[in-house]
């Protein structure tokens, strides 16, 4: 039986691919409105530039971040309208949670029911207190926390509004015992990298099985139409693979401060230079509103229903 292709179906794959509409409603009806097949469906068919999960369709509010010696924490909390995200009450809101999150695991309930710095209210009951004072819908979305046994924790906030606080912004755990000033500016490098580059994993070694396996198959069916033989076929994959890591995994990314050197490289210069050891074990990039998709309003329309109320 084919499953109901709806129009949010088909806008949700748009905001997920950049694809035209007719191209979706197909992609869908070919893969009985399964959205990830779709995406690959579509990206087999070249009409597709990437393979994200999530929709860039941005948000309102702002990415905190807070550190304190070997664990740092990113939030995001999100606003209806970019102005509040400039109202210093509510950059006083999401620098404090950043600040509570440092003592928890990152869980969403656990900092809900912290105590908020300096009153005798949860952050929740905070949150529900800048509601109603600010006089806007404000909800924490999401938290992680990172640390490290032996090293730092560097942070980075792109474009910052105030410190510690912007529309990206980046955690990145090294762990080493060397030199600790000439980590933290390793550190604040490679930060900046990853929220240029946006890596999705550390090394090749991270990717999984089944998503080396799903972009192999992306790979091998547009491969498939030069009419090359299976097994210069499969050579041709293994190169793109190659590609592929090049551009999800960090270690090997080109690092985009000299745009000529991988991340890997990079690494091994700075032993050197630090007289230690160093491991990326983690990052972590919030990018505001990734994945939220807002529903399109008609002001005009909406104009001409108020005046006919």
């Amino acid at each position: 039986m084919m499953a109901t292709i709806s129009a949010g179906l088909v806008k949700e794959l748009r905001d997920k691919t950049g694809a035209g509409m007719m191209d979706c409603k197909k992609a869908l009806k070919e893969t009985n409105a399964d959205i990830e097949e779709a995406i690959d469906w579509l990206r087999t068919k070249g009409l597709a530039a990437a393979a994200k999960k999530s929709g860039r369709v941005a948000s309102e509010g702002l990415v905190g971040i807070a550190s304190k010696g070997t664990k740092g924490s990113i939030i995001e909390v999100n606003s209806e309208t970019d102005f509040v995200s400039r109202n210093g009450e509510f950059q006083s809101l999401v620098r404090n949670v950043a600040e509570v999150t440092l003592d928890t695991a990152g869980d969403i309930s656990e900092i809900s029911g912290s105590i908020y710095p300096e009153t005798q209210r949860t952050v929740q009951e905070e949150i529900t207190h800048q509601i109603a004072t600010i006089g806007e819908n404000i909800s924490l979305r999401r938290a992680q926390t990172l640390s490290v046994t032996n090293g730092i924790i560097a942070t980075y906030v792109h474009s910052a509004l105030a410190e510690g606080l912007g529309k990206i912004g980046v955690l990145l755990a090294l762990e080493s015992e060397g030199d600790r000033k000439k980590l933290a500016s390793l550190g604040k490098q490679l930060a900046m990298h990853v929220a240029a580059a946006r890596p999705e994993w550390i090394s090749k070694d991270d990717v999984s099985a089944d998503d080396q396996e799903r972009e192999r198959k992306v790979l091998r069916e547009q491969a498939s139409d030069t009419g090359k033989t299976p097994d210069i076929i499969e050579k041709m994959v293994d190169g793109r693979m190659r590609k592929f890591y090049e551009e999800v995994c960090l270690l090997e990314q080109t690092y985009v401060i000299d745009n000529e050197t991988k991340i890997s490289k990079v690494l091994e210069g700075a032993i050197k230079d630090i007289g230690a050891e160093i491991a990326i074990k983690g990052f972590i990039c919030y990018g505001l509103g990734e994945g939220i998709v807002k529903e399109a309003s008609d002001f005009a329309a909406e104009v001409a229903a108020t005046a006919g109320a």
